[in-house]
């Protein structure tokens, strides 16, 4: 038994680093369904069965804890699956609330009705599922009134990211980054709303500029995982060993994992 993360593809692995970084004795399983990927441009309700069908394979793995290590399953499928799906003995936390209450500086499980904030314009630069979700905004309407959100959906960048072409990716990024800018040519904080936009977070903060507080998820979810274990122990589970898996050639993803994150990393076929 360990906790389970889940990803589309590899942006995960950010997440997975995070965590193992801050709790490195806590046994993950990672599951990336790259036979699927990416989940950026398909309908919700495709995104909501295959991330189901996930997220029950990793329960399989002895996971009764998931994190969805990806903003567009979490835009997509999460409110849906606790709401109508979702066991009494399981749980599946998503990345988009850690981020907000750090940007509207809450505590975990602070309800309060929502109060005005000290960021008034946000830009949000997300796959075109997550921005047509909407999902960012409506978890923020729950915390913060006031806020301007522009959301920039960045088609390409996940692509390019995965593929390994870095100048291909540096560029979309730029040109996402100047669209958004033509709408709201001074953000106070820009949100990287995609787990895979860590790896091109200097990019983002140079084509920004100065002034603008960027907010990147990995050590926000970290952060806010160990605080529910210390809470919820029984989750840890008693496994041992960390592994991970993919719905793709494990040969293929391997090879692709470890040029992502610059170090060896060997997955295994689910």
């Amino acid at each position: 038994m360990a906790v389970g993360v889940f990803d589309s593809g590899l942006g995960g692995l950010t997440v997975h680093q995070a965590i193992a970084r801050r709790m490195p004795d806590l046994p993950l399983v990672y599951l990336g369904d790259n036979a699927h990927a990416p989940y950026g441009v398909r309908t919700a309700d495709n995104i909501y069965d295959l991330t189901c069908r996930a997220v029950e394979r990793l329960w399989d793995e002895g996971c009764d804890l998931v994190i969805l290590a990806c903003n567009t399953a979490s835009a997509a499928a999460l409110r849906r699956m606790q709401e109508n799906w979702l066991p009494a003995d399981k749980r599946v936390l998503g990345v988009f609330v850690p981020l907000i209450e750090a940007m509207t500086e809450r505590q975990w499980g602070d309800n309060s009705p929502p109060r005005e904030v000290a960021v008034r314009h946000v830009a949000l630069f997300a796959t075109p599922a997550t921005v047509a979700s909407r999902a960012f905004q409506r978890e923020l309407a729950f915390r913060a009134i006031g806020v301007d959100v522009e959301a920039q959906p960045c088609g390409g960048v996940v692509d390019a990211i995965e593929d390994g072409d870095e100048m291909l990716a540096e560029a979309l990024v730029r040109s996402h980054v100047e669209a958004l800018k033509r709408r709201m040519p001074r953000p106070q904080a820009a949100v990287l709303g995609c787990t895979h936009y860590p790896l091109m977070e200097q990019t983002f903060r140079e084509a920004l500029g100065e002034g603008v507080r960027v907010f990147s998820q990995a050590d926000l979810v970290a952060e806010s995982l160990d605080d529910y274990l210390r809470r919820r122990p029984e989750f840890i589970g008693p496994g041992t060993r960390s592994r991970f898996l993919t719905t793709g050639d494990p040969a293929r993803v391997t090879a692709k994992a470890t040029q992502f994150l610059r170090q060896p990393i060997h997955f295994e076929a689910f």
